[in-house]
């Protein structure tokens, strides 16, 4: 009988994470940014010299969570800036892709947040409260992804994101930059926020 299939991966820092059964000792903030700042938001379908990676996204998300709350929490910024830390190691799907996979996709990006909420001292399930306006965030970063960089008319933003508040915007832009220096804004910002809790 063949072993099974080999369900962990090996990352930079010398930790082995189990996909099947993340553990918040295997989480490393240096491998999730290291990953994110290579991943590419939109499959690589945008427009600029560089991919625009889900560590830029994620510092975006954060920072329009962060403008959206009367009084921010460190706690939820920190959870709004780790939105996404799941795909430092199962890539950043599109939505119809994430339609076709099915449950699974869900169930495994569920296993690896809870692990890293837990890591950095957040709860492995966010309060509902906190989840939504984290996916608003997500939401009006989308939109500005797809007006900016990705292709769509503002028409066809706003049915697929919905309508965006133009003061949420207000000096907000993308930024388009090598990993490294992605991946260091990432580090940093989540130094600020652990630093704050």
């Amino acid at each position: 009988m063949p072993p099974p299939p080999r369900a962990w991966q090996r990352m930079l820092s010398g930790r082995r994470l189990d996909l099947l059964d993340p553990t918040p000792v295997d989480i490393e903030i240096e491998d999730i940014a290291h990953g994110l700042a290579f991943v590419a938001r939109w499959n690589g379908q945008t427009m600029g010299d560089w991919p625009y990676s889900v560590a830029e996204h994620s510092l975006l998300v954060e920072e329009i969570f962060t403008r959206a709350s009367a009084r921010p929490d460190p706690r939820w910024q920190l959870a709004a800036l780790l939105h996404d830390a799941p795909e430092y190691v199962i890539g950043d799907m599109i939505s119809p892709v994430k339609a076709a996979v099915g449950p699974s996709y869900g169930e495994l990006d569920d296993r690896l947040s809870a692990a890293i909420h837990i890591r950095f001292g957040l709860p492995a399930r966010l309060p509902a409260v906190v989840k939504k306006r984290i996916k608003a965030a997500d939401k009006v970063s989308a939109w500005l992804e797809a007006t900016q960089i990705a292709g769509f008319a503002e028409a066809e933003a706003n049915r697929f994101f919905g309508r965006i508040d133009p003061a949420l915007l207000n000096g907000l832009s993308l930024h388009l930059r090598p990993p490294k220096e992605a991946r260091n804004a990432y580090l940093a910002r989540h130094a600020a926020l652990l630093a704050k809790m």
